[in-house]
């Protein structure tokens, strides 16, 4: 027999790579295999940098005064994504342990109106202690001898000006109503102890006498706390001591200064077209300006709480991030305010 014949295998082309070739293949399946374990999109780029952190602490959380603040420093915050802590300090302990609070999460600095002025070197001490910038809100703080601390930067009411505006409103709403100043008095309630509501009160001293007012029927009392209760009775005791007035003045270091004056003058039987009370702020005032018949609170000097707030915390802001230092003094002025226009102008800040 023959043998079988062989197989013939028919040749084929080499399936062998160079070695350039594999190289390159092999860098490429590295690659893919790196990008897969990533996810797509913008999460492959650097992290995002740690929002900045800071506080903001009030001494009268439930005044609506401070309530704009917050919503004003809300407002900053939205808009350079700060993280904002908001603290309520109405007393010394809770102030100096809300500092603690605010550097043990990592804040690098605070606004503050302080509850007492007079903690102003154990807040200033706190404060370098734990690297916090700082930046006080409508009181100034006060030193050891009794001084501004003027190297803590601070943002408030231009109080002399306000003061100044509360004075002359006051001195044309009586004149607009024909009143004699023979038979009309100011009850102007003050509160010497805060550098600040003083400037106020004696800049609406010195606008009245400017006005022509006679200075020996301008009557000061003070009040031993700055609410509603603390002014009608300062105002109380004054009313008592001064009979035989036709008609009263009554203005304060702030809106509740004044409202408890008016109230004092309801009291005591005083009608509401024989009173023209003035208010400084405009935060306080919604109700009383919203009454269907007006009382004798007749406007104030509003100053944007809200505004104040931001632009606090705006120069807080730049000055953690890029060491911009605020300026050691800046001032917020006011407007006029009745019952004619302060839906406008509460509207223009977002307030109602």
């Amino acid at each position: 027999m023959r043998p079988a014949p062989a197989l013939r295998h028919e040749p084929r082309h080499s399936m062998k790579l160079s070695r350039p070739l594999r190289l390159c293949l092999f860098l490429a399946l590295v690659l893919l295999a790196a990008c897969s374990k990533q996810s797509p999109g913008p999460a492959n780029s650097a992290a995002a940098p740690a929002k900045i952190k800071l506080g903001f602490l009030v001494k009268q959380p439930e005044e609506p005064w401070f309530q704009c603040e917050w919503k004003g420093a809300d407002s900053a915050a939205a808009k350079y994504g700060i993280d904002l802590i908001k603290i309520a300090v109405p007393d010394g302990e809770k102030t100096l342990a809300a500092i603690d609070s605010l550097a043990a999460n990592g804040a690098q600095g605070f606004v503050i109106c302080t509850p007492d002025v007079r903690l102003g070197p154990a807040i200033v001490a706190k404060a370098r202690a734990a690297h916090l910038k700082l930046i006080t809100i409508d009181d100034r703080l006060l030193g050891a001898d009794g001084q501004f601390i003027t190297e803590v930067p601070y943002i408030g009411m231009s109080a002399t000006r306000i003061g100044e505006m509360s004075g002359r409103m006051l001195a044309a709403e009586m004149q607009r109503r024909g009143w004699s100043a023979d038979h009309t008095a100011a009850c102007i309630v003050t509160f010497e102890e805060l550098a600040t509501g003083r400037e106020r009160t004696d800049a609406i001293i010195a606008a009245l006498k400017a006005s022509g007012f006679p200075a020996n029927r301008i009557f000061k009392t003070p009040q031993k706390t700055t609410d509603i209760p603390g002014s009608l009775d300062a105002a109380n005791s004054l009313l008592a001591q001064k009979s035989g007035i036709e008609n009263w003045l009554v203005a304060g270091l702030n809106d509740s200064g004044t409202l408890g004056a008016v109230r004092a003058t309801e009291g005591q039987g005083f009608k509401a077209a024989n009173v023209i009370g003035v208010g400084i702020g405009g935060t306080d005032v919604l109700d009383e300006l919203r009454k269907p018949s007006p009382t004798g609170f007749h406007g104030s000097i509003y100053a944007s709480a809200p505004q104040e707030a931001f632009r606090a915390t705006e120069l807080l802001y730049f000055w953690v991030k890029d060491g911009i230092a605020p300026p050691p003094d800046t001032r917020i002025d006011g407007q006029p305010m009745t019952r004619e226009n302060f839906e406008k102008l509460l509207k223009a800040d977002g307030l109602l």
